[in-house]
């Protein structure tokens, strides 16, 4: 089996705990408009790795991993298009005893039972998922994104039934996200779940512009700074605020 794989990091230390082995995988369903890799979002590019080829590489960096309590992540692009890789992976993985762990938005989630299953195989052997909730408000949603946030929603209870912890990711958007009211909302659905470990902030930054304008096209944010300190504060304070009752 083949995965399509668009760059790998060695040494990550934001995707999850410890020193991480990133692969940032190909493909993604939804077209955010503060996307910092927008040139993951083709399906059909990337370079075709095996899983045999993966795991070989990743046994050098061991060591790494072992003193730091830190593993792979696969993130993206969306890692779950190509679910049925991430559980040959994985499932190798475990073998060598390495926390493995998933950065999603969920974006292609369903209910499906092909799916379900798959997926279900693929909790077993995963240790983390960061779960990027881009807007609670669906309507907001899809204007950030191009997608409606059901399905997303519903893969966050998913997680919860399955007891799969959880670290939240939340993109702070000045004008779009960065709202009491939607933070508010979103706060009280975190709450509802009870596998959060983490709630992380992330502040909007435009690092990833020049990928936008070296593939010819428009950034849909041009003139929205990064939020400030206090906004991040705010944010964070919000969406924290039962995490410290749970």
């Amino acid at each position: 089996m083949k995965a399509r794989v668009h760059s790998i990091e060695t040494l990550g230390t934001v995707d999850g705990p410890g020193l991480r082995y990133i692969i940032f995988t190909q493909g993604c369903l939804l077209r955010c408009k503060f996307c910092h890799n927008p040139d993951t979002w083709k399906l059909n590019e990337g370079k075709e790795m095996t899983v045999t080829e993966l795991v070989n590489d990743i046994e050098e960096y061991l060591p790494f991993f072992q003193s730091s309590n830190g593993g792979v992540t696969v993130s993206g692009g969306e890692p779950l298009i190509q679910a049925e890789f991430l559980l040959e992976l994985f499932t190798e993985l475990k073998k060598l005893g390495v926390h493995t762990c998933i950065d999603t938005s969920a974006g292609c989630f369903s209910r499906s039972p092909r799916f379900l299953e798959t997926l279900d195989k693929l909790m077993k052997v995963t240790d983390l998922v960061l779960l990027d909730l881009k807007h609670i408000d669906t309507v907001e949603h899809k204007e950030l994104t191009g997608m409606s946030n059901e399905h997303i929603i519903d893969m966050a209870r998913y997680l919860d039934e399955k007891k799969v912890p959880v670290w939240i990711r939340h993109v702070l958007i000045p004008g779009g996200s960065d709202n009491d009211q939607y933070l508010q909302r979103l706060s009280d659905f975190i709450a509802t779940l009870s596998n959060v470990e983490k709630i992380d902030v992330l502040p909007y930054h435009k690092l990833g512009v020049y990928k936008w304008e070296s593939l010819g096209l428009d950034y849909p944010l041009e003139g929205v700074e990064p939020p400030t300190e206090d906004r991040v504060k705010n944010a964070e304070a919000i969406l924290n605020r039962e995490k410290t009752v749970k």
